[in-house]
């Protein structure tokens, strides 16, 4: 009895000196709100629960310029996360007030990722003039076509198998919207016609059609884009005049349209997928439903997209310790290899391993529309593009009245062109 006494006191002592395990705690700031949100909680819960020896303490924030505010504002004292969801179309932004910290090759090992990994125009927008990096992409998000197949059977739109087919040039779709209005559908294209995200999406993907640049060398509208431009304005405003497009939708509207039933069309991006699914699931669709890339309307394959995005803020008398920096590229590393789950919101995963995997190519209408990455237009290298800047206030400003018949294309064009340029002065 006494040597067993004996043991459970030394076995006591020797567990009292056993130093508890070393934890890294990393501070995470997101944007992400709705099912983005419950997304990422639960990959960061995961990930807390698999990593003992770091734990990420999430906060999320208010969405657009008071994000970026806050990001700025906080570095700028030292007091900034250790690692932030960022948009790519912001990267010349946040370079500009120094707020990036550059991803090295080392980083990049440490995450057990190499810049091959991901889609080369992602890459392309993550990285900065000097060819540095300075964001890992998470995912690659655009506006797709969503269809209600109910307005178009019996129609040369429809396949066997009643997949959308048969829309190869802008005649194409627009036969169709025409078809569909014939069919009873009061809003044949549904977008947010009197929001600015949605107007700048749909406009900049006609004009990236055609070929034309928004910006180019900090030239707004440069050469013939200008002409382009107010082609874009005229399609959009066509669209409008015979009847195929709401007036005036704020983006809850434009959803409603079609999740209702009411619109054959709705262009908006992937980020509502889950709705349509979670929708059908639960038997309130009342339809069958599809979504693909954005057609080639124009001369060329190009859609809007942009890409969340994983930065280091550049935090002033704040050094980064190696250990935390490897930490916080472990949990990056991670979020990657697991962004399978991330899909499930709609986005395509910006690191090729998950997007080409099996397990992504059962994802439907994912994989339909993943062939975007490959031609995604991402916003023009400038301080006044990207999500949140002048160039979507030019769109509820300038193009949205356009298109509801206020001003002529070519008018709308040239201002949004002297617009813009004063912005960079």
């Amino acid at each position: 009895m006494k040597f067993l006494r004996t043991v459970l006191m030394a076995s006591a002592v020797g567990l009292a000196a056993t130093p508890a395990l070393a934890q890294e705690k990393v501070i995470w700031w997101d944007f992400l709100a709705g099912g983005d949100g419950v997304r990422m909680k639960a990959l960061i819960d995961r990930f807390n629960e698999e990593h003992p020896d770091i734990q990420i303490t999430g906060t999320t924030l208010e969405w657009g310029v008071p994000y970026y505010t806050k990001v700025r504002t906080a570095a700028a004292v030292g007091q900034g996360p250790d690692i932030m969801t960022y948009h790519l179309s912001r990267m010349p932004l946040g370079l500009s007030e120094g707020v990036l910290s550059e991803i090295t090759e080392e980083d990049l090992q440490n995450a057990g990722l190499s810049r091959d990994d991901f889609f080369p125009r992602a890459i392309e927008a993550a990285s900065g003039e000097d060819g540095k990096l300075y964001a890992v992409p998470f995912d690659i998000h655009s506006i797709i076509l969503y269809y209600n197949k109910s307005y178009l059977e019996g129609s040369e739109f429809l396949d066997e198998n009643g997949n959308l087919t048969g829309i190869d040039s802008l005649e194409d779709f627009e036969r169709a919207l025409a078809l569909a209005k014939e069919n009873g559908s009061s809003a044949p294209v549904s977008y947010s016609t009197g929001d600015d995200g949605g107007v700048y999406r749909v406009f900049f993907t006609l004009l990236k059609q055609q070929g034309g640049d928004l910006i180019r060398d900090g030239e707004v509208l440069p050469g013939d884009s200008l002409g382009k431009a107010a082609t874009a304005i005229e399609i959009m405003t066509r669209w409008t005049e015979n009847g195929w497009q709401p007036e005036q939708a704020e983006y809850e509207a434009s959803v409603a349209l079609f999740t209702s039933g009411k619109a054959a069309f709705h262009l908006n991006g992937v980020w509502e997928v889950p709705t349509m699914v979670d929708l059908e699931k639960e038997g309130k669709l009342g339809f069958e439903w599809g979504a693909v890339q954005v057609p080639k309307l124009m001369e060329q394959q190009a859609t809007w997209a942009d890409s969340h995005a994983f930065a280091i803020p550049q935090q002033t008398g704040k050094e980064m310790s190696p250990e935390k920096r490897k930490a916080v590229m472990t949990v990056i590393g991670w979020m990657e290899k697991n962004a399978i789950d991330w899909a499930d919101a709609g986005h395509i995963p910006a690191y090729k391993p998950v997007a080409e995997s099996d397990a992504f190519a059962s994802k439907e209408p994912n994989a339909t529309y993943s062939s975007l990455a490959e031609t995604a237009a991402y916003d023009p290298r400038s301080l006044i593009a990207g999500v949140a800047s002048p160039v979507y206030d030019a769109a509820i400003n300038i193009i949205s009245p356009a298109i509801h018949g206020y001003m002529e294309p070519m008018q709308a064009a040239e201002q949004i062109k002297s617009d813009l340029e004063s912005k960079q002065r």
